[in-house]
Protein backbone atom coordinates (compact mmCIF):
# COMPACT_ATOMS: atom_id res chain seq x y z
CA UNK A 1 0.00 0.00 0.00
CA UNK A 2 1.35 3.21 -1.35
CA UNK A 3 1.19 5.50 2.20
CA UNK A 4 3.38 8.61 0.97
CA UNK A 5 3.99 9.47 -2.84
CA UNK A 6 3.85 12.37 -5.34
CA UNK A 7 0.18 11.84 -6.21
CA UNK A 8 -0.62 11.79 -1.90
CA UNK A 9 1.29 14.94 -1.53
CA UNK A 10 2.13 18.33 -3.00
CA UNK A 11 5.10 18.61 -0.85
CA UNK A 12 6.46 15.60 -0.46
CA UNK A 13 10.07 16.12 -0.58
CA UNK A 14 12.33 14.91 1.05
CA UNK A 15 10.50 12.16 1.59
CA UNK A 16 9.24 10.68 -1.69
CA UNK A 17 7.88 7.30 -0.91
CA UNK A 18 6.37 5.45 1.81
CA UNK A 19 4.91 1.89 1.25
CA UNK A 20 3.20 -0.14 4.07
CA UNK A 21 3.05 -4.30 3.42
CA UNK A 22 0.86 -6.82 5.64
CA UNK A 23 0.35 -10.10 4.48
CA UNK A 24 -0.20 -13.53 5.30
CA UNK A 25 -0.17 -15.13 2.27
CA UNK A 26 3.37 -15.69 1.03
CA UNK A 27 2.40 -16.28 -3.03
CA UNK A 28 1.73 -12.40 -2.71
CA UNK A 29 5.08 -11.68 -2.35
CA UNK A 30 7.43 -13.96 -2.66
CA UNK A 31 8.68 -12.87 -6.34
CA UNK A 32 10.46 -9.97 -4.70
CA UNK A 33 12.62 -7.68 -6.43
CA UNK A 34 15.03 -8.86 -9.12
CA UNK A 35 17.92 -6.25 -9.39
CA UNK A 36 17.08 -3.05 -9.78
CA UNK A 37 18.99 0.35 -9.80
CA UNK A 38 18.69 2.96 -7.59
CA UNK A 39 20.67 6.64 -7.98
CA UNK A 40 19.86 9.46 -5.93
CA UNK A 41 18.11 8.58 -3.02
CA UNK A 42 18.44 6.40 0.39
CA UNK A 43 15.95 3.80 1.24
CA UNK A 44 14.99 2.22 4.52
CA UNK A 45 13.45 -1.64 4.62
CA UNK A 46 11.92 -2.08 8.01
CA UNK A 47 10.31 -5.40 9.14
CA UNK A 48 8.25 -5.33 12.11
CA UNK A 49 7.52 -9.28 11.20
CA UNK A 50 9.14 -11.75 8.44
CA UNK A 51 12.47 -11.88 6.70
CA UNK A 52 13.94 -10.55 3.63
CA UNK A 53 16.97 -11.79 1.92
CA UNK A 54 19.20 -8.72 -0.35
CA UNK A 55 22.41 -8.21 -1.96
CA UNK A 56 23.64 -5.51 -4.00
CA UNK A 57 26.20 -4.55 -6.20
CA UNK A 58 28.80 -3.36 -3.71
CA UNK A 59 28.41 -7.18 -2.06
CA UNK A 60 26.45 -6.50 0.84
CA UNK A 61 24.30 -9.13 1.36
CA UNK A 62 22.19 -11.05 4.37
CA UNK A 63 18.87 -10.79 5.60
CA UNK A 64 16.90 -8.76 7.66
CA UNK A 65 14.75 -10.64 10.23
CA UNK A 66 11.47 -9.37 12.54
CA UNK A 67 12.52 -5.82 14.19
CA UNK A 68 15.37 -5.13 11.89
CA UNK A 69 15.85 -2.92 8.90
CA UNK A 70 18.59 -1.55 5.89
CA UNK A 71 19.48 1.65 5.34
CA UNK A 72 20.89 1.98 1.87
CA UNK A 73 22.34 5.33 0.30
CA UNK A 74 22.02 4.54 -3.71
CA UNK A 75 24.33 7.97 -4.32
CA UNK A 76 26.00 8.03 -7.59
CA UNK A 77 24.35 4.75 -8.16
CA UNK A 78 23.72 0.94 -6.46
CA UNK A 79 21.53 -2.26 -8.48
CA UNK A 80 20.56 -4.16 -5.23
CA UNK A 81 17.51 -7.15 -5.22
CA UNK A 82 15.15 -8.33 -2.46
CA UNK A 83 13.60 -10.77 -1.76
CA UNK A 84 10.71 -11.56 1.22
CA UNK A 85 11.22 -15.35 2.34
CA UNK A 86 7.57 -17.34 3.39
CA UNK A 87 7.11 -16.37 6.67
CA UNK A 88 3.61 -16.65 8.55
CA UNK A 89 3.15 -12.71 8.24
CA UNK A 90 5.19 -10.36 5.69
CA UNK A 91 4.80 -7.25 7.68
CA UNK A 92 6.86 -3.47 7.25
CA UNK A 93 7.40 -0.73 5.36
CA UNK A 94 9.68 1.04 3.04
CA UNK A 95 10.91 4.88 3.07
CA UNK A 96 12.31 6.32 -0.19
CA UNK A 97 14.50 9.66 1.10
CA UNK A 98 15.57 11.96 -1.76
CA UNK A 99 18.74 13.23 -1.64
CA UNK A 100 20.02 17.18 -1.28
CA UNK A 101 21.48 18.07 -4.71
CA UNK A 102 24.94 18.33 -3.87
CA UNK A 103 24.77 14.73 -2.32
CA UNK A 104 23.38 13.02 -5.19
CA UNK A 105 26.46 11.65 -6.49
CA UNK A 106 28.26 10.28 -3.44
CA UNK A 107 29.11 7.15 -3.06
CA UNK A 108 26.91 4.24 -2.27
CA UNK A 109 26.84 2.63 1.21
CA UNK A 110 24.80 0.34 3.35
CA UNK A 111 23.49 -0.27 6.94
CA UNK A 112 22.73 -3.01 8.61
CA UNK A 113 20.51 -2.68 12.11
CA UNK A 114 19.52 -5.48 14.05
CA UNK A 115 16.88 -5.47 16.73
CA UNK A 116 19.03 -5.86 19.43
CA UNK A 117 20.64 -2.55 18.32
CA UNK A 118 17.64 -0.28 18.25
CA UNK A 119 16.74 1.50 21.34
CA UNK A 120 13.05 0.53 23.13
CA UNK A 121 11.09 3.23 25.25
CA UNK A 122 8.53 2.06 27.15
CA UNK A 123 6.28 4.82 28.46
CA UNK A 124 2.63 5.64 29.62
CA UNK A 125 0.90 2.90 27.66
CA UNK A 126 3.07 2.99 24.35
CA UNK A 127 6.32 1.30 23.02
CA UNK A 128 8.41 2.99 21.21
CA UNK A 129 11.38 2.00 18.80
CA UNK A 130 13.76 4.94 18.05
CA UNK A 131 15.12 3.37 14.37
CA UNK A 132 16.32 6.76 13.17
CA UNK A 133 16.93 9.87 14.85
CA UNK A 134 16.23 11.06 18.53
CA UNK A 135 13.46 10.18 20.38
CA UNK A 136 13.32 11.74 24.15
CA UNK A 137 17.00 12.24 24.58
CA UNK A 138 16.92 8.49 23.48
CA UNK A 139 19.76 8.22 20.04
CA UNK A 140 19.22 5.83 17.22
CA UNK A 141 21.34 3.91 15.58
CA UNK A 142 21.56 6.48 12.53
CA UNK A 143 20.01 9.73 12.32
CA UNK A 144 20.59 10.05 8.34
CA UNK A 145 24.29 11.64 7.62
CA UNK A 146 22.42 13.55 4.59
CA UNK A 147 18.92 13.94 5.33
CA UNK A 148 18.37 14.32 9.09
CA UNK A 149 15.65 11.77 9.68
CA UNK A 150 14.02 10.72 12.83
CA UNK A 151 11.61 7.59 11.98
CA UNK A 152 9.52 5.52 14.83
CA UNK A 153 7.88 2.27 15.39
CA UNK A 154 5.18 3.43 17.98
CA UNK A 155 2.93 0.32 19.64
CA UNK A 156 -0.13 1.87 21.41
CA UNK A 157 -1.94 -0.77 24.13
CA UNK A 158 -5.40 -1.11 23.22
CA UNK A 159 -7.01 1.08 26.33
Amino acid sequence: MRVLSNVTTEDFDPFLMLDAFDSTHHEEYEKGFPWHPHRGIETVTYLIEGEMTHGDSLGNEGLIKSGEYQWMTAGNGIIHQEYPQPTKRMLGSQLWINLPQKYKMVEPNYHAITATNIPVIEEKGSIVRVLAGNYEHVKAPLTGQYVETTYLDVTLDKK
